[in-house]
């Protein structure tokens, strides 16, 4: 095996500034390195391979079925057969570090796996010169998400993350309206998800060892994970509501939810910002809280004002089975009655001067409140190019024929995951922190690059 997934450097030596990812996701630097993405004409077909193949997996690598998918890795082939089914040519692996130093013919990778196994297969993979589609969130550390974005940078890869709402016309749709001055500057912003919807989120122990199943490769699955014994609370499904494998409700949805409040607001340009929980139930060391409100403060941004935006996720289960959703107090002048978001789903509303915007998980549905406000509203002429069928997989393969980058590419998409991460942190340990978005740091604390990071098994580390 080479020595590209071996090696360990500090974090802060991986970084550059946050400022060299424009927002737009411009061309990228030159790529100096050995290893050269391969050239494709736009009427050539790409050989792409599938990093987890069950699942989501599935629909991803086969949105990709027009192309030669020359390759399929798993390490649970019951839970993948559809994919060996429907894709039968396709050779297959359980290592996508062995995959990745076979085949030497794969152009690009679609990424499909548990949040923590995202960073070590792509930073591999674009390392390779690989093309690469990641499944959101982009990775499972606030750290990965910038050597992620800068590793991209470096070989000159086509990227996208798996936010799929960032292909569609609501986003853009929210960014215009607010863009246009609809409803003046903003000053706060709310978005909320009706997860989780996995068991075991706030237990406080890790669960009793059970028999692997036959056919489940453990040891892979944990990939870079601490070890621990197989229990079926952790694969195939519940695996996001523990602390070493995913992202919990802020992971599982902020990329999608979060992104036209993110994009509108043009956060990336933020210099720093501050997180701090507001309210929590269950916090423990081995899963993500029941219920979060967690606020995220930015300071102005070009011509945009500071603004506060609160993050609500998680729900209280009553006796009788009923729910009571986490969310944000209704805004002054909006009816009982109207729905805000997606109602109790998912959604976000943001607050300004002169109005309040409103929009669903992908940003569809874009509408001032109350409801009558939209009655003599006419939306802005179209400023943002929209994305062909709104289609997020073909924009990306369509991007790397073109020699372009995709939409939700990892300078757009590697800020983005910090932002939520970092959220996560502040999640995790209940304490307040300050991000400086320049750097790369946690700003006074001892450690500022430990606090960011984690510890990788042998074998499958990254420089992070």
């Amino acid at each position: 095996m080479s020595d590209i997934s071996l090696t360990r450097r500090a974090f802060l030596a991986a970084t550059t500034t946050t400022a060299t990812l424009t927002f737009t996701g411009a061309a990228a630097a030159p790529n100096t390195a050995e290893v050269v993405p391969g050239k494709v004409s736009p009427n050539e077909k790409l050989n792409v391979a599938a990093i987890g193949s069950g699942g989501k997996g599935l629909g991803d690598i086969m949105a990709c079925k027009d192309e030669n998918v020359v390759a399929l890795c798993d390490v649970d082939w019951k839970r993948a057969e559809e994919a060996t089914f429907r894709l039968p040519n396709a050779k297959r692996y359980n290592d996508y570090r062995n995959m990745l130093e076979e085949l030497k013919e794969i152009d690009a990778v679609t990424i499909s796996t548990p949040d923590h196994t995202h960073a070590p297969a792509a930073y591999m993979a674009m390392k390779l010169g690989k093309h690469v589609y990641v499944q959101k969130p982009l990775t499972h550390t606030v750290a990965e998400a910038r050597l992620l974005a800068n590793t991209a940078k470096e070989m000159n890869v086509i990227t996208q993350m798996g936010n799929q709402g960032h292909s569609g016309d609501g986003a853009r749709q929210v960014c215009e309206m607010v863009w246009s001055g609809a409803i003046g500057p903003v000053r706060e912003a709310h978005v909320w998800t009706h997860r989780p919807v996995w068991a075991n989120q706030g237990r406080p122990d890790p669960m009793e060892p059970q028999t692997t199943p036959e056919g489940l490769d453990w040891d892979r699955w944990l990939g870079a994970a601490p070890w621990r014994p197989y229990n079926k609370a952790y694969a195939p499904h519940d695996w996001r509501a523990w602390l070493d494998f995913g992202g919990g409700s802020l992971g599982d949805m902020a990329c999608h939810i979060m992104d036209p409040v993110f994009w509108a607001l043009k956060l990336v340009e933020s210099t720093d910002y501050t997180v701090e929980v507001v309210m929590q139930e269950g916090r423990n060391t081995q899963t993500f809280p029941l219920v979060s409100t967690i606020k995220y403060s930015f300071p102005a941004r070009g011509d945009m004002p500071p603004v506060d935006v609160y993050w609500y996720d998680g729900h209280w289960d009553k006796d009788t089975g009923e729910k009571t959703y986490n969310r944000p107090k209704r805004p002054a002048g909006v009816p009982d009655g109207q729905i805000l978001g997606d109602g109790d789903m998912n959604g976000s509303f943001m607050i300004g001067d002169s109005g309040i915007l409103t929009c669903g998980e992908y940003g569809g549905q874009a509408r001032l409140m109350p409801d009558e406000k939209m009655l003599d509203y006419k939306f802005p002429d179209p400023t943002i190019p929209r994305i062909p069928d709104q289609d997020h997989a073909k924009n990306w393969l369509d991007s790397i024929k073109a020699g372009v980058q995709s939409c939700s590419n990892f300078a757009y998409a590697g800020p983005f995951t910090e932002m939520v991460q970092f959220g996560n942190l502040v999640v995790k340990s209940g304490q307040k922190l300050h991000w400086d978005n320049v750097k790369g740091v946690v700003m006074d604390v001892p450690d500022p690059a430990a606090i960011v990071s984690k510890e990788y098994r042998k074998g499958w580390e990254i420089p992070c």
